[in-house]
């Protein structure tokens, strides 16, 4: 027995050695993430005491407990501000319920304490700039910090961490990442990893996309793959997808394109040889031998795009799509601040274009025909309409102001038209979009930092804008990458005939919960035990009567709204709620909101670039008919 036991402890012994040696020599695996701590099964972010208000945890120290008291110091004191930036926290204040209510949505808590620190950078730099300019209201940065363009050329061989290019201000739906190198070294593998800031007292930073190319396979095949994952410490790695797949049925679209292009790892029949002859010619002959098409190969240049979307992450390599990747939750592509790139390759340069930047205003000639209509509190409005933005979308921002915040109804006051953006991670983006709060005056700053699963807390802050700050007849709720037909949709509107119990929009009475968790819209039995969810209206637009809005607000208060991470599912949810307790509901489908893109006669078209808002303001303008712009 001894000698069996001492045998198995020697052998372990020397195991360990080999795979600390094949570590050490690997460069291409993962195993420079294998330190990052993993939490046990509990959550260090939940709520402790859903009677008592929360408190926020650091994983980098369990024993610093921040209450939510000291958030609610931080984050909602009383500051010396001027009236002009007041007129963007209207909603600020009204929000405080948010961190101690116990129903809280997914990484609640780590956006408010962020967005705490965030907060207290931003307001640092306000007042530094006041007392260097004698305490005037001068705006703070005066030259813009977030580039438009970047790039690092001749980047040479990769030094023991690889090359890194840092992204100051994230990326949004339309930047790219575009690298030319070489796959070298022993077996030419390398990946490309797109990160965030860590969070404090984190030793390493989120991976929003991991995409690492194996060019001569790995455990699981011999064959060239691509694999791309993410990374938080919270999750650790995420489910891989591979191209090629092994299984063909999951391989799904992203941004209407193939998450594998079906030609990796497929066998051309016909494989072309040139031979060229003496006296110059050549001649195309077919050598027989089929090859397998990967995009990388070693010892080959190539030049390789990441390309941001509306859904995910594109890849395309010498002018071919690749490969795709949908956004996860909590890891979308405002958070990147950095690029590496690592492994067996000769990177030759590197080109970050379409990075988010703010108008330069010295160059605005029209800026009074773009700053909102002033509105006093309480006045009663027809629409009130509140657009879900991100910080950094300022390019999106301008563009509506320049589009459909033009039309007549918006710019004598009959509507008013306001951005819900929560705070950014990035000091230079919140200082960016306080200067552009201040001058527009039409943004509402959000306390928490901006991510995808805490919409439903906008839709919570339009209520309460729409019928506290101001009264409107009927609250909308939109995206700042939709136009709005602000004339028809008042016309609508006023059609139904109805003030009272009116949810109106792209009707959706037969949903089904997404029960993927890779996916953005997943949501687990825990969250809803339902096979259906109630009818509810899809989220680029749709409209409420200001009773239903009231109701939402006042059950926020009172903490008795049940909060949904999928904000138009959660309106859906509330209404059918307040249907049970007696109010007679009107569901009125309007199919001219057009969820998907635009048809020729929308009332809302969702997915428009800014340069697509821009062309279909123009159309109106000219032809006064809601024609769609073409490709």
């Amino acid at each position: 027995m001894k000698k069996w036991y001492g045998g198995v402890l020697t052998t372990s012994f020397l195991m360990l050695l080999v795979l600390g040696y094949y570590v050490i020599k690997n460069p291409i695996n993962e195993s420079y993430f294998a330190s990052v701590p993993n939490f046990n099964g509990t959550n260090p972010l939940e709520w402790i005491n859903a009677g008592a208000p929360p408190a926020l945890v650091n994983p980098g120290n369990t024993s610093q407990v921040v209450s939510a008291e000291a958030i609610v110091a931080d984050v909602f004191a009383q500051r010396n501000f001027s009236k002009e930036e007041q007129i963007s926290l209207y909603t600020w204040n009204r929000l405080k319920d948010l961190i101690t209510h116990a129903q809280v949505l997914p990484n609640a808590v780590e956006a408010i304490k962020e967005a705490s620190v965030a907060w207290k950078n931003l307001i640092a730099s306000v007042e530094e700039e006041k007392l260097q300019s004698n305490g005037s209201s001068s705006k703070i940065g005066k030259e813009k910090q977030c580039p438009h363009f970047l790039s690092k050329l001749n980047a040479s061989e990769l030094d023991d961490s690889g090359f890194k290019l840092r992204v100051p201000c994230g990326l949004t739906q339309g930047s790219s990442i575009t690298f030319i190198g070489i796959p070298n070294g022993l077996l030419g593998n390398f990946r490309v990893d797109l990160t965030g800031e860590p969070l404090p007292g984190e030793p390493d930073p989120p991976i929003i996309l991991h995409y690492n190319v194996r060019l001569h396979g790995d455990k699981i095949t011999e064959d060239p793959v691509i694999v791309q994952n993410t990374w938080t410490i919270a999750k650790d790695w995420g489910e891989e997808e591979r191209c090629p797949s092994p299984d063909k049925e999951k391989n799904k679209r992203v941004d209407e394109l193939e998450q594998c292009n079906e030609l990796v790892g497929k066998d051309n029949n016909k494989t072309i040889k040139a031979y060229r002859h003496a006296n110059g010619s050549t001649d195309m002959v077919n050598d027989g031998k089929p090859r397998t098409y990967f995009p990388f190969k070693q010892n080959e240049l190539f030049v390789a795009t990441l390309r941001i979307g509306s859904e995910g992450i594109q890849m395309t390599v010498d002018g071919k799509h690749v490969t795709s990747f949908a956004y996860r939750e909590t890891l979308e592509p405002w958070l990147v601040s950095e690029v590496r790139i690592s492994g067996d390759i000769n990177v030759i340069s590197v080109v970050a274009s379409g990075l988010p930047t703010s108008e330069d205003l010295e160059h605005i000639v029209d800026l009074g025909a773009l700053k909102a209509v002033p509105i006093t509190p309480r006045r009663q409005l027809n629409l009130f309409v509140g657009v879900f933005s991100t910080a950094n979308n300022f390019k999106r921002r301008m563009a509506v102001r320049r589009s459909w915040m033009q039309y007549p109804e918006v710019r004598s006051g009959q509507v008013a038209v306001r951005f819900f953006v929560g705070l950014h991670k990035n000091k230079m983006v919140n200082e960016e979009l306080w200067n552009e709060a201040r001058t527009y005056e039409d943004i509402q700053l959000m306390p928490f930092v901006d991510y995808y699963s805490l919409i439903t807390w906008k839709t919570i802050a339009i209520c309460i804008f729409g019928t506290e700050v101001v009264s409107a007849k009927f609250i909308m709720k939109t995206d700042d990458d939709a136009f709005v037909r602000v004339d028809e949709m008042l016309n609508s509107l006023e059609r139904t005939n109805t003030t009272r119990g009116l949810l109106y929009g792209l009707i959706n009475s037969d949903a089904q919960p997404q029960r993927s968790p890779d996916s953005k819209w997943y949501i687990s039995p825990e969250e809803w035990r339902d096979d259906k969810y109630p009818p509810f209206a899809h989220g680029p637009g749709y409209a409420v009567s200001n009773d239903i809005a009231r109701t939402v607000s006042k059950k926020h208060k009172k903490g008795r709204l049940k909060i949904f991470k999928l904000e138009d599912v959660a309106m859906g949810i509330w209404i059918a709620d307040m249907k049970k307790k007696g109010l007679e509901v009107r569901y009125e489908k309007d199919e001219r909101i057009i969820a998907d893109g635009c048809k020729d006669g929308y009332v809302v078209a969702h997915y428009q670039s800014p340069r697509e808002l821009l062309c279909l303001w123009q159309k109106i303008q000219e032809t006064k008919r809601a024609n769609c712009c073409g490709d």
